[in-house]
């Protein structure tokens, strides 16, 4: 029977792309009420063409990241709901004692998202694989639930759920040929019609599920879509009778060979070889073959033989004898999405208001991006988890370039299996954004770390004597220090004894202007905005939900004027959801100037006096209280100061426009001479200093699946004034927290071995005083959001969520990291410096 059918005048979401996302997206906004779908594709079905068709099809769920995780478990449990999932066991193996120390890491993340796996010796990998040579391993990392999938067979079975609904109409070999766009006067353009070579269809939303066709889609709209095509290598190798033997297409477990970057797999009678160790071979959307010019289909590009040979030599070694005698069968260089951070793209593009973007998954992530797009477009957000750090919306313009993309893109091909440190640095595309204050830092020996593009100080080189001033240690093992330095400990100390500047030049400087602008922020703000101006207001943006969107400052600069200032990671992210929710009356103006202004931070017990040096205004607590802001003049140059801090000592943000932002800086370091100020880094801001504060971070501690009254941020009272996500948090600070925001320290960092380790924060489980897992009553695992040493309270800190039972100060449990439990014990308060926060207000 023909899935094809006329073509409709209007639906209410067109999902474009008929591959696993698509397939699954559309049997799941069913199942939320919509019943009047469209699905669309330029290939014919049941395989349109499109990567799902050759993807190797098996998945490994443990990922270091907690999104892809979530993702990767939730398509597991629905491919086995469809009865489409075959498990087979797998294991990653190692070859260096780098990759082991990596593989226990693994064992960490595994035990966080509560997915069954050891580690292996090399006899025990053989044991359970025969064809694996034991002799050039090290050992392994076993997971009882990899598993195999037929995901062409699931979308097939999705969309016969949505047809047997009567929600979904399909359309295949029907190409979409642009958009019908509103530009609107104010706020965002709002898409209208899908336009197809057989007419328009009228939409309320419309999702591109285009895999790497994507882009060119997203074009047609005026909409970027970040990712690029490129070749993913693999081979079949056989007959193989060990194989053949088992008459099954997945008879024994899969392989990662990690160091060689490559995976062996059993496919009926042969052994497919799959490679990421090739050169990156990226191909431009427009470069894709039609079908009618293909050999197989669009995504399935001709095998380049001589890039493969390295990978077949290592896949014989590691197999021993076993491939003796076999033959090249099937092989291809296919086509997957990269972009560039390495996420998927989900959600409502940033520059078309409906038209949404489910781009760059893979086929382990396809029916789980699916539930939590469907979920997403429902309800105003995902309910699955928080899709965070696959947004869309996070790329900052240069960051959807063309350049940008595929510098990133060729950067990370590389490290798909490869071994990367959570604080790992970005190599290509930097030094794209420099603050106003770039050339005073670069003299001072500033080690840049980067932020959406924005080239941030961790620490100073010109520090390095202090260390030895404060007496900091060094960390022992080599992956604690990595990407870390003592100087950052030292610079924490000094300014806490006497004052630190740092460069704040990443901020993001929002301004929002008009008549309308106070009902617009008391809106979108969960804080009220109606303070007086001179008044700064720190507040949270809740989903509809009640889980943090946005943790930011909000300073009221006259009645009509207010200043958002927000984070370089979360800069454009907020951006867009301030513009999404724009009034369409012109009443608001809102203006991102986070390039025309810089800003500098000044900060200790010294700071008050230091300032007064270069400014006639009045800076006493009396005359110029915490939280509020005001503009003076510092050394001739008008500035706005806000009095405020989020390390935990008296001193000022200080914005100015960014020709002027050097002459500030001269101006307070020739007058800092005489307090012994020193240049700060950002491994202060925003960690040492925040985490003796207990201070949450957004993304961090502070997601969409906790509320502010488990973060520890709940208000006395709730304002009258309706705002997203009101109705939501009123509900959970009447239900009382299932779980709550905790301060932990460490009670002994010595290893198996004596060393002393430091946990990353890198998701990293807390453990309950039996040893097992803690989850809470709505199912989520407690797990360290944030470490860092705090210098001043001698302990090493960690930030978690724990179940109210569990949250009590005292209370001892244990941390993950490693492969090994290390003891922890709640802290009595969550600030454990200056709990009382008397230093800020002196």
């Amino acid at each position: 029977m023909s899935e094809r059918a006329p073509q409709p005048a209007a639906v209410s979401i067109a999902v474009i792309g008929a591959g696993i996302v698509g397939s699954c997206l559309v049997e799941h906004l069913a199942q939320r009420g919509w019943d009047d779908l469209l699905l669309i594709d330029k290939g014919p079905l049941p395989d349109p063409g499109g990567s799902t068709g050759h993807a190797s099809n098996f998945i490994f769920p443990t990922d270091h990241n907690r999104e892809v995780a979530m993702l990767t478990l939730e398509s597991q449990r629905q491919y086995e709901a469809l009865g489409v999932q075959t498990t087979c066991g797998g294991a990653e193996v190692a070859r260096t004692e780098a990759r082991m120390e990596e593989l226990r890491r693994r064992m960490t993340s595994a035990c966080a998202w509560g997915i069954d796996a050891e580690l292996l010796a090399p006899a025990e990998v053989a044991e359970r694989i025969p064809y694996v040579n034991p002799d050039v391993i090290l050992g392994g990392f076993w997971m009882s639930s990899v598993s195999v999938v037929d995901a062409v067979r699931a979308g097939t079975l999705m969309r016969e759920r949505a047809l047997s609904r009567g929600a979904l109409t399909i359309l295949d070999n029907t190409e979409v040929t642009g958009f019908e766009v509103d530009p609107r006067p104010f706020g965002r353009p709002r898409l209208q019609a899908v336009l197809t070579a057989r007419g328009r269809i009228a939409v309320q939303h419309a999702v591109i599920a285009c895999g790497v066709w994507s882009p060119r889609i997203a074009e047609l709209a005026g909409a970027s879509i970040p990712l690029t095509p490129a070749v993913h290598q693999m081979a079949d190798l056989g007959p193989v009778d060990l194989l053949d033997a088992t008459d099954d297409e997945i008879g024994y477990p899969i392989v990662r060979d990690m160091d060689a970057f490559m995976y062996e797999r059993q496919k009926y009678d042969a052994m497919e070889v799959g490679s990421y160790a090739h050169r990156p071979i990226l191909v431009r959307p427009e470069e894709i073959p039609s079908r009618e010019a293909s050999e197989r289909s669009p995504t399935e590009m001709p095998f380049t033989e001589g890039d493969f040979a390295p990978q077949l030599a290592q896949a014989r070694e590691i197999m021993g004898g076993l491939l003796e005698g076999t033959k090249m069968g099937y092989a291809t260089n296919g086509l997957l999405s990269l972009t560039p951070d390495a996420h998927p793209v989900l959600g409502e593009t940033a520059e078309v208001a409906n038209l949404w973007s489910a781009a760059a998954v893979w086929v382990k992530e396809g029916p789980g991006a699916a539930r939590l797009l469907a979920e997403w477009i429902t309800h105003g957000h995902p309910r699955l988890c928080d899709p965070h750090e696959s947004d869309v919306t996070r790329f900052r313009p240069h960051e959807r370039t063309q350049r940008h993309v595929r510098a990133r893109a060729r950067e990370h091909f590389n490290k798909t299996y490869g071994i990367v440190h959570p604080r790992e640095q970005w190599e290509s595309c930097r030094d794209v954004h420099r603050s106003a204050l770039h050339a005073r830092t670069e003299a001072l020996g500033a080690v840049y770390y980067e932020a959406r593009g924005w080239e941030r100080p961790q620490w100073y080189g010109s520090n390095a004597d202090l260390v030895a001033r404060h007496g900091v240690p060094d960390r022992p093992h080599e992956w604690d220090r990595r990407w870390w330095s003592p100087i950052i400990e030292a610079e924490h100390l000094h300014l806490r004894e006497k004052a630190g500047v740092v460069d704040l030049g990443a901020f993001q400087i929002l301004d929002v202007t008009g008549p309308g602008a106070l009902a617009y922020l008391e809106r979108m703000a969960a804080n009220a905005c109606d303070r007086p101006p001179g008044t700064s207001i720190y507040t949270p943006l809740l989903t509809p939900d009640g889980g943090f969107r946005a943790d930011l400052t909000i300073q009221r600069l006259a009645s009509d004027r207010f200043r958002v200032v927000t984070g370089a990671f979360d800069g454009a992210r907020d951006a867009a959801w301030f513009r999404k929710h724009l009034p369409e009356d012109g009443s608001v103006r809102f203006e991102d100037r986070s390039s025309e202004m810089s800003a500098l931070g000044v900060w200790g017990p010294a700071a008050e006096a230091l300032l007064a040096k270069i400014s006639a205004a009045p800076l006493s607590q009396s005359a110029f209280p915490y939280a509020s802001v005001h503009g003076v003049e510092l050394d001739g140059v008008p500035v706005t100061m806000c009095r405020i801090s989020y390390v935990g000592e008296s001193g000022w943000e200080i914005s100015v426009e960014a020709d002027l932002a050097t002459r500030v800086w001269d101006a307070v370091w020739k007058a800092g001479r005489a307090f012994g100020l020193r240049p700060v880094g950002a491994g202060v801001y925003g960690t040492t200093g925040r985490m003796e504060k207990g201070y949450a971070l957004m993304g961090a501690e502070l997601t969409a699946e906790y509320s502010p009254a488990e973060a520890g941020l709940a208000r006395p009272r709730v304002k009258q004034a309706d705002f997203i996500g009101r109705a939501a948090y009123l509900e959970a600070r009447k239900a009382g927290p299932a779980a709550m925001l905790r301060t932990l320290t460490m009670d002994d960092h010595a290893d198996a071995s004596g060393l002393a380790r430091f946990p990353t924060g890198g998701n990293e489980p807390l453990l309950a005083p039996d040893g097992q897992r803690i989850v809470d009553a709505h199912g989520r695992e407690s797990r360290v959001t944030s470490a860092g040493m705090g210098p001043s309270v001698g302990k090493y800190l960690l930030m978690a969520y724990l179940p109210p039972a569990l949250a009590a100060p005292g209370t001892q449990l244990r941390v993950f990291y490693m492969n090994e439990a290390f003891p922890v014990t709640v802290a009595a308060v969550t600030a454990l410096f200056d709990p009382s926060g008397a230093r800020m207000r002196s």
